[in-house]
Parts: C-alpha cells; sequence; structure tokens
C-alpha cells in the first residue's frame, strides 16, 4: 500500500493532546496517532451506515402490527419451557 505525505494544521492544545498519548506509549508518533484516528472513524462510518440500512429495512416491511406480550411469553413459555 503506497503512502501519501499530508500537511496538517493542528491546535496548540490538539498537538498538546497527540503529544502525551505519545508520550504515554499508546503511540509511537503523530502520523501513527491519526491514522489511528481515522481507522476508528472508518469503522465508526461503516457501523452506522450498518443501523441505517436496517432502519431502512425496518421502514420499508411494512405496517408495524400490535404485540401481546402476554401471547409472546406464553409461546416462549411452551418452547422453551
Amino acid at each position: 500500500m503506497g503512502t501519501i505525505r499530508k500537511t496538517i494544521t493542528v491546535t496548540d492544545q490538539q498537538d498538546g493532546w497527540i503529544k502525551a498519548q505519545i508520550e504515554a506509549g499508546h503511540y509511537t508518533n503523530d502520523s501513527e496517532y491519526i491514522r489511528d484516528l481515522i481507522r476508528r472513524e472508518q469503522e465508526r462510518s461503516a457501523e452506522v451506515e450498518v443501523i441505517r440500512a436496517a432502519l431502512r429495512e425496518g421502514e420499508a416491511s411494512g405496517q408495524p402490527r400490535a404485540f401481546d406480550l402476554e401471547a409472546f411469553k406464553q409461546r416462549m413459555l411452551n418452547t422453551h419451557g
């Protein structure tokens, strides 16, 4: 996988935070920290998209039906003892 060099600008506070993460041994350098943030955001975005797809599927599945809690409990009791 190729790499591309980027230049970013952060505030003094953000730079201090990054340096503290490196000094704590969580990362070896600034680039590793930024790459980890990007990976986490990519994972979070993928998880959100799965949830959105499930919501769309649910909305497209039709009108909701009434839920009979007592009947459900009885079916579970009959099925699972």
